[in-house]
């Protein structure tokens, strides 16, 4: 076994940015083992949860590190000379490392315990996102979709969200329905960093605009765009009616949107922006 040489001085402020759950921080640790040869290397646990951060030749890695499993190929890596390379690997961490993780658990609690366990698990993520929103000053209303339970409240803006349980789904699906620009605060923790290079977009004067402010999303006719790949959160954009392009300005526009593979933690970490 690799003994860890040293502490891992990313690992702290990693977990500074990652969401307390049910009241319990993310905490460091040292690291059991190491796992590249002479690497500084922290662990950092939330309950059952827990990763390994390893820092060598100018790059930090993040691990999952899972039960009886020697973590080989890493989740995340980020060049530590970046503008800012904690920034950078806590959102990856909330955009895919949690959410795989949460699907895990949710497959294994399926196996041992049964359907229902594993529903009341999922449940539990989404009370305690609703109780966030409470505290952020959203009145919400628990609602009963047509594919599973759900959370709806509306902005001052008049923008209505809702977050949705859809059947044995380990993650959350948030809807919108309100102006374009009630997204520009989320749409940064969803989207991946752009690798460009961009492409002129002149679908509509709508895509346009929307793409020029995030390059990674694509559009898909005149009057949507998508957004998403495999293993982080997809979704859509879309105007309502091909008159809205006309009656609004772009970022008035009316929109509906719809985003799946939310992991709880990315949106306790974006709660500010859902109200």
């Amino acid at each position: 076994m690799i003994t860890a040489v040293s502490h891992a001085e990313t690992a702290a402020p990693l977990a500074a940015l990652l969401p307390a759950r049910r009241g319990q921080a993310w905490k460091v640790g040292p690291a059991a083992y190491g796992i590249r040869p002479n690497a500084a290397t922290s662990r950092i646990t939330e309950g059952r949860r827990a990763l390994i951060v390893v820092e060598q030749a100018g790059l930090i890695e993040v691990y999952a590190d899972r039960p009886d499993t020697f973590p080989v190929i890493p989740d995340v890596t980020v060049d530590a000379t970046g503008p800012d390379p904690v920034a950078a690997l806590a959102a990856r961490v909330l955009r895919t490392v949690l959410p795989a993780l949460d699907q895990e658990a949710a497959a294994e609690l399926h196996y041992a315990r049964g359907r229902d366990a594993a529903f009341s698990a999922r449940a539990g993520d989404l009370q305690e996102v609703g109780f966030a929103l409470i505290d952020q000053g959203a009145a919400v209303d628990v609602v009963e979709g047509a594919a599973g339970p759900g959370l709806m409240w509306t902005t001052d803006q008049g923008a209505a969200w809702g977050l949705w349980l859809y059947g044995l789904n380990p993650n959350l699906t948030v809807t919108y329905e309100g102006p374009v620009s009630g997204l520009y605060g989320l749409l940064p923790l969803l989207l991946p960093p752009f690798d460009g290079p961009a492409l002129p977009d002149v679908t509509s004067s709508f895509t346009w605009h929307l793409t020029d402010r995030f390059p990674q999303l694509r559009a898909v006719d005149a009057d949507e765009v998508e957004f998403g790949r495999h293993s982080e959160p997809t979704g859509f954009i879309a105007l309502p009616a091909a008159s809205a392009r006309r009656a609004h300005t772009e970022d008035t526009a009316p929109v509906a949107a719809e985003v799946g593979s939310v992991g709880a933690d990315l949106l306790l970490a974006a709660v500010t922006h859902l109200v």
